[in-house]
């Protein structure tokens, strides 16, 4: 049996974290009793306890907007975004982290100041390591210009040892991240080629180091934050694919790789139905035994636009059947997915967690999703808030 943890151990490894490497003695290799490890069944307690059900927004936006004056509101007027959101009954924020982008957003420093705010509104705090410059989803895992050409041991130590620089600095400024996300839908993979696992690179070899580097991953979180440690949490695209989503976690639980929930994103233009939906979602959380979160969703409320940027959810073909792109459709839609996920049985359903809800059109910052937000063009929130946080049932 492959175990990740025993493999990586034995690798002689110079990490390199922000481009500059870590001079390790090469005389032996490190001393596996040294990394912190998965947590021990005894030790879950641990934990930070979670809510019941977790009713989660990707904020990533969110500075970029406020750096060009957007303007949030309901009916009780202008409010600070988290507030707002916790107010409509949101109890967790998403943030994703690059490695080292060319802009100054979705950048550590700037996690670190969303997290302080994250902890002031009392959220949960979910940390997304896209692992990666810039955007990485199922078209591309393109690794950090830092660690380009770094022998395999050496890539995989540094993405522990990053990992562990981000999870100690957010705990040693007293708001480690409760649940943190190894790769960002990493259906075909991460950090390509090493870690590439579709199309031709669909080989052990191949599954065996994509484990590795989220073992990598896993130790760094785990041993950023040993008193409070984070929920690790899988990410995979196609949320309503039984058949693929089967065959990818088989591949991590051949491996023992030891993780705590499964994220998925659910968008009907990539994905597939809500009945695949309302089967795949049980189905997996029952064969792996691990609670499943929707960490990605969202809904046309209209097919207009404001600014010239296409909408990535423009056309007809992007919707599903039966849920137009109006403000009912958008709430019928999403009380849809959310229902789904609380009726996993066993209480498997962790959560729902809506993507860019805040990603309007402002002066300054065109959006490719302002008709697919949780607010009008204006700023002002829209029924849609409620029925993903179960307070409109509205059809």
């Amino acid at each position: 049996m492959f175990r990740p943890k025993a493999a990586l151990a034995r690798l002689l490894i110079t990490p390199v974290l922000f481009g500059f490497p870590m001079l390790v003695s090469s005389c032996s290799p490190p001393d596996p009793s040294t990394d912190s490890g998965p947590v021990e069944e005894a030790d879950r307690a641990a934990y930070t306890e979670l809510p019941e059900f977790l009713v989660g927004a990707d904020i990533s936006f969110l500075p970029e907007l406020e750096d060009h004056g957007v303007v949030y509101s309901d009916a009780d007027g202008e409010k600070d975004l988290l507030l707002l959101l916790r107010d409509h009954g949101f109890n967790a924020i998403r943030l994703k982290l690059w490695h080292s982008p060319e802009t100054p957003y979705n950048t550590l420093d700037q996690v670190l100041g969303m997290a302080r705010r994250i902890e002031d509104a009392g959220m949960l705090f979910l940390l997304d390591f896209h692992y990666s410059d810039s955007w990485a989803d199922p078209q591309k895992q393109i690794k950090p210009a830092a660690w380009e050409g770094l022998p395999f041991g050496i890539l995989a130590d540094s993405v522990r040892e990053y990992t562990r620089a981000v999870v100690e600095a957010l705990a040693r400024q007293g708001t480690p991240p409760e649940i943190v996300q190894i790769g960002n839908e990493i259906r075909p993979g991460l950090l390509w080629p090493e870690g590439r696992v579709d199309g031709e690179y669909d080989t052990p070899r191949q599954w065996d180091r994509l484990a590795m580097l989220l073992e990598a991953g896993i130790l760094g979180t785990r041993g950023g934050s040993p008193d409070s440690p984070p929920r690790i949490m899988i990410h995979f695209d196609n949320g309503a694919k039984n058949d693929m989503g089967r065959a990818f976690f088989d591949q991590l639980v051949e491996r023992e790789l030891d993780f705590d929930l499964i994220g998925l994103s659910f968008y009907p233009k990539w994905h597939g139905t809500l009945d695949e939906l309302r089967y795949n979602l049980p189905d997996l959380a029952s064969r792996y035994g691990k609670e499943i979160v929707v960490v990605e969703t969202s809904y046309p409320w209209t097919m207009e636009w404001k600014d010239e940027a296409p909408n990535i959810m423009g056309t007809e073909e992007d919707l599903h059947p039966g849920y137009p792109p109006t403000k009912e459709g958008q709430v019928a839609f999403l009380t849809e997915v959310r229902e789904a996920v609380q009726n996993v049985p066993g209480g498997r359903g962790a959560g729902v967690f809506y993507w860019a809800p805040e990603w309007v059109a402002v002066e300054g910052v065109d959006s490719h999703w302002e008709n697919a937000t949780l607010f009008d063009f204006e700023g002002r929130a829209l029924p849609g808030l409620d029925a993903f946080a179960g307070e409109a049932l509205a059809r």
